[in-house]
């Protein structure tokens, strides 16, 4: 937690400086031709991204995949099917990891071509941070056969000290629980074609989690861990049934669409489970450009996240910014409201300050609401704010650093970093 806001908001400073530099050496990019259209101002581009910045400082060009003759790249008939590199290697900060070194990948490519063709994406993600944290994430959304199949998948490993805050929607900062794990995560589903962008399938859910420990600041305190069943490890394991509806052809910077994300999850002692337990997740986003001539967009998610029956161990509760990409609640440290059940809403403005859509930005306004335990009736709505600025790495891709800082109630505030738009 922030607790120097002006020398934390000076370092944020800094690191979007950094950023911004640095990714304009990046090559970001494998196989291609040169740039031709290095000729053309970047200040007149109707696409610019970090190597045409890279160019105009250099005035050399980088070799990359040939620029589409579309003004925009979303939307253009013509696909090529990369696949399209944006590596990074960067220092940050973020609230839940502090001071961090990292190194994120987006791989991003089509399986054809055509107007309709939706790219696919592998996201991969290393860091070691302040607080001694490993994370390794590997992301993927993998579109095949014409958009008639696609695979979903989830896979970690983290070494992670963090804190928990207790159940429910009414704990403060002062309930603060260090605690320390190690993860393994295994989620897949693979769905296939219904109708026209309609999917259903099945998949696994896997988590091991070993090493549990609790760092109380007095051995009197009786924490929410305790009362809700401190172990050593556990295992989550089950199946998933899925049902999906997504239009979206680019789920990196969508521009427009609608995407709707329904799984019911059974863990089951008989696949390894721990206990047996039962929860259901829906996840809705609708995508509205504002305009076409400046690409604004209006964007809207709400989150539900439930358990149906018996009790899921502690750390596969429902809790914020525990969704797939970490993103849930910007204002507010990971993990910082948990519960039996979750509700979630965020709308955001994106729109761009220079023409070529180099620099853009982002405002932002979420609410979440968690159950209170025991029982399960939902207490206070907790809302954050916050403002970003979106850096344009690779625009074949659609690919965007984002650098947000976010306000949440009782003095939580801090940065958040993302490759690729948050939802």
């Amino acid at each position: 937690m922030i607790k120097n806001g002006i020398g934390f908001f000076r370092a944020g400073v800094f690191l979007i400086i950094f950023l911004l530099l640095s990714s304009a050496c990046n090559i970001l990019v494998a196989q291609g031709t040169a740039n031709d259209t290095a000729k053309v101002s970047f200040w007149k581009k109707d696409q610019a991204d970090a190597s045409d910045l890279y160019t105009l400082i250099t005035k050399r060009s980088l070799i990359r995949q040939r620029d589409s003759a579309k003004k925009d790249v979303t939307d253009s008939a013509y696909k090529r099917l990369g696949p399209f590199y944006t590596p990074m290697l960067y220092p940050g900060y973020q609230m839940v990891t502090g001071f961090f070194a990292g190194f994120i990948s987006n791989v991003s490519f089509y399986t054809h071509r055509s107007e309709d063709a939706k790219i696919s994406t592998i996201l991969i993600n290393d860091m070691y941070s302040q607080y001694k944290q490993l994370l390794n994430i590997v992301n993927s959304n993998v579109w095949l056969w014409n958009e008639s199949v696609n695979l979903v998948g989830d896979w970690r490993y983290y070494q992670y000290p963090t804190n928990t805050f207790g159940l429910g929607s009414e704990t403060t900062l002062s309930d603060i629980d260090p605690v320390d794990y190690s993860m393994i995560r295994v989620y897949e589903v693979a769905l296939g074609k219904i109708a026209d962008n309609f999917l259903g399938g099945a998949g696994i859910n896997y988590d091991y989690y070993w090493n549990i420990t609790e760092t109380k600041q007095s051995p009197d305190i009786t924490t929410d861990l305790d009362k809700y069943g401190l172990t050593k490890s556990s295992v989550s394991s089950g199946y998933t049934l899925n049902l999906q509806y997504d239009d979206r052809l680019n789920a990196n910077n969508p521009a427009k669409g609608t995407f709707i994300y329904f799984q019911y999850r059974d863990n089951l002692t008989a696949l390894g489970s721990s206990s047996n337990w039962q929860s259901l997740l829906l996840d809705a986003r609708e995508y509205i450009r504002l305009s076409k001539r400046s690409g604004n967009v209006l964007a809207l998610w709400s989150y539900t996240w439930l358990t149906l029956s018996g009790s899921p161990p502690y750390f596969n509760l429902p809790t914020t910014g525990k969704d797939a990409y970490n993103n849930t609640a910007r204002g507010y440290v990971e993990g910082r409201y948990a519960g039996r059940n979750l509700i979630y809403a965020e709308a955001e403005y994106r729109f761009r300050i220079l023409r070529n859509g180099f620099l853009g930005g982002v405002l932002f306004s979420n609410a979440s609401t968690v159950s209170g335990w025991p029982g399960s009736t939902f207490e206070r709505i907790n809302t954050g704010n916050g403002f970003g600025l979106r850096i344009k790495l690779n625009k074949s891709s659609a690919t965007n650093l984002c650098l947000d800082y976010g306000f949440g109630t009782g003095g939580s505030r801090g940065f958040a970093f993302n490759l690729n738009e948050v939802f």
